[in-house]
């Protein structure tokens, strides 16, 4: 033990005194940094619940608090470990003034190389003061879509209907597409053959949404009568009725769903033709104005015959 202290240089009690309560008092910054931490995540925890209790259950505040919540975690926790650090440093002897002035001529160099990396952190403290995602939203972002799992001043993490997860860096994120706030439009396109009454269909339409409001299932979820739209285009092969739902958030897809098939069935009862796509063959017409006519007697074929031929 001895032959240790004489090649540490701490043969001398002062010494090794002097270095016993350095090692103390790095133990204590540390320990300190420890408790702060623990105390941080506790009182932001409790100014969560608090926040939570004055929001009064609106659910897009409740998301809006988890997420900052999350985030002034992280923030204290780097806060303190960097104020621990120096600390320590300056226990051990060690000049920050250099360490500094290093930094910042490296800082400098590097900052050409992470800009990107930079313009993550701004765009996503702008996105998080702004409040423009939250955890628990679905939003279309950065070129992905999917339901937000976490929100950090880096990036974002989604997760799509697949279970592909994405993460999406805040830095290329130009437009935000929200499908979570306040409310939603559910809109449904109906095709129907051309030979229907469009009068009838829409009524049918109207019907077949009066009796959702009035399910149990999705009386709460539909904020509003059926807005029709009308006749929205003639297409190829089909007469396309456009309508919508004023629905919650996050329940446009399954109202969607849920119509269409009760207009299935409720066109299937009446006898209303949902088309496939079509075409109507013309053979052309002869320069004395008579059109030959097609015979589709036989499977497969098609012949032209004069018009009024045996």
């Amino acid at each position: 033990m001895e032959n240790l202290l004489v090649t540490f240089g701490l043969s001398d009690p002062q010494a090794l005194w002097a270095l016993i309560k350095t090692m103390l008092r790095i133990l204590l910054i540390m320990t300190i940094a420890a408790i702060l931490m623990k105390i941080s995540s506790k009182l932001i925890i409790k100014l969560k619940q608090h926040l939570k209790v004055r929001a009064e259950g609106d659910a897009e505040e409740l998301k809006r608090i988890d997420t900052l919540g999350r985030v002034f975690r992280y923030i204290a926790t780097i806060l303190i470990a960097v104020i621990a650090i120096v600390e320590v440093l300056h226990e051990l002897g060690i000049s920050i003034a250099p360490i500094l002035a290093a930094a910042g001529v490296v800082g400098v160099a590097v900052g050409f190389g992470a800009q990107s990396l930079i313009k993550d952190y701004f765009n996503g403290f702008f996105i998080l003061l702004e409040n423009q995602i939250r955890q628990g939203d679905v939003v279309d972002a950065g070129g992905k879509a999917g339901f937000v799992e976490e929100v950090t001043l880096r990036f974002i993490k989604m997760r799509d209907y697949d279970g592909n997860v994405h993460y999406v860096p805040n830095g290329i994120i130009t437009t935000v597409t929200n499908m979570s706030r306040g409310f939603a439009q559910s809109v449904i396109d109906v095709g129907v053959a051309y030979r229907e009454n469009v009068d009838e269909v829409m009524q049918i339409m109207h019907q077949v949404g009066e009796g959702m409001r009035t399910d149990e299932e999705f009386q709460f979820k539909i904020l509003d009568n059926m807005e029709m739209a009308g006749v929205d285009r003639l297409g190829d092969s089909a007469v396309t009725i456009r309508c919508r739902f004023k629905v919650q958030a996050l329940e446009q897809w399954g109202v969607r769903r849920e119509f269409l098939k009760r207009i299935k069935a409720e066109f299937d009862k009446r006898g209303i033709e949902i088309p496939y796509p079509h075409l109507t063959i013309y053979p052309g017409q002869n320069k004395d104005g008579t059109a030959p006519a097609l015979n589709i007697n036989q499977p497969g074929k098609s012949t032209a015959e004069p018009a009024g031929s045996n």
